[in-house]
């Protein structure tokens, strides 16, 4: 279970140290293989590979045909991209994944559960700005019951 936003910076390779306290847990799900994908809210997300396809496999058997199905695969499958942790704990982050994200030196990475958001420092700024401001509406439906 992931969870917690970690600032962390992206070296002059385009790499990002996952901090310690995620790396064990990643490299016995995975043995360390990752997968970096575009998401819709211009982050990245990173999955441990064997999360990831599961979720790759339910996006590929939606029709080609269907327009939207077909955006999100172009989306998800497109842009994936298989990495590995190297002896670190460092991923790298292809160019054009850190050029869809708008990722410079800070970056964040945000637990999700079973995966990672990888968001550039101003991205993650108006994630929290937009939640601050939905204030009480940010329950969705279904949740008004919840409590903290």
């Amino acid at each position: 279970m992931f969870q917690g936003a970690s600032q962390l910076t992206l070296d002059a390779k385009g790499r990002v140290a996952i901090p310690a306290k995620h790396r064990d847990a990643l490299s016995t799900l995975s043995g360390g293989r990752l997968v970096l994908t575009a998401h819709p809210h211009r982050c990245l997300l990173l999955y441990p590979e064997p999360a990831w396809e599961p979720k790759r496999d339910e996006v590929l058997r939606k029709s080609s045909f269907e327009p939207r199905a077909a955006l999100l695969k172009r989306l998800l499958v497109g842009f994936a991209q298989e990495e590995s942790m190297d002896a670190a704990g460092r991923v790298l982050v292809s160019p054009s994944l850190r050029q869809f994200a708008q990722l410079e030196k800070q970056v964040w990475l945000v637990g999700q559960g079973s995966h990672f958001e990888l968001w550039s420092d101003e991205g993650w700024s108006s994630q929290l700005e937009k939640m601050v401001a939905i204030g009480v509406d940010l329950l969705p439906p279904g949740m008004e019951d919840f409590s903290l």
